[in-house]
């Protein structure tokens, strides 16, 4: 703005002792940002922080009424599956029963789910043969069912191993989907699919104390 005689205003008087302040403060901010890119994480790319080693999943058709399966078996033995929930580092982190019974409860009322999914997760490393087999416990349209299963490394970073369909089409069959075996440090060293059942180990074995059925080889209730 300017004065009576036309002139502009003179500037404030030039105030050295603040300018250094001002200075110092930029400085100060940007040492700061730097310090803070230094400690930050590296962002890697397919980077999994994940308790779990391998993650296992089946899933059918949205809405199918059929109650299908997961079975895995590491290579001490153990068999993850409804019965038998965990078994050594093997946990059935989802069991789902197709329309049997397949909702969740939102404020008292139950809501059906479509998603049919099963999921298994491997949570420590044991060397040797794992097999993943589907099995259709209760088939009740008649008309052959397709199980996609997927079967992913995830450390240190996410791998797909296997991803593939598996066709069941009565109550009872059951199919090898895929087996694969890791060395002591957790590498995959080999992917095959030979059959193998798990149901036919707990008629000959009855080592998860499970009621089954002599004919179909599934549990009788549930």
């Amino acid at each position: 703005m300017m004065d009576e005689f036309g002139l502009y205003p003179r500037e404030e008087a030039f105030d050295p002792l603040g300018v250094m302040l001002f200075k110092a403060l930029q400085v100060v901010a940007f040492l700061f940002f730097l310090a803070l890119l230094a400690v930050a994480p590296d962002a890697k790319e397919g980077k999994i922080d994940s308790k779990a080693e391998f993650i296992i999943t089946m899933d059918w058709p949205d809405n199918h009424p059929d109650d299908l399966d997961l079975f895995v078996q590491d290579p001490a033995g153990n068999v993850a599956w409804y019965r038998r929930r965990e078994a050594g580092f093997l946990t059935l982190d989802r069991d789902d029963r197709g329309g049997a019974n397949d909702f969740i409860v939102v404020n008292g009322k139950k809501i059906a789910t479509p998603i049919r999914e099963e999921i298994v997760t491997v949570r420590g490393i044991v060397a040797g043969e794992y097999t993943v087999n589907v099995s259709h416990f209760q088939a009740t349209t008649g008309q052959p069912v397709a199980a996609s299963v997927k079967v992913q490394k995830l450390n240190p970073t996410a791998q797909v191993i296997f991803d593939n369909k598996v066709m069941v089409d009565h109550t009872g069959h059951e199919k090898t989907a895929m087996r694969f075996v890791i060395d002591a440090e957790g590498k995959v060293v080999d992917v095959h699919q030979r059959p193998k059942s798990l149901l036919e180990t707990f008629r000959n074995a009855r080592s998860n104390g499970a009621d089954l059925d002599p004919k179909t080889g599934v549990r009788m209730s549930r």
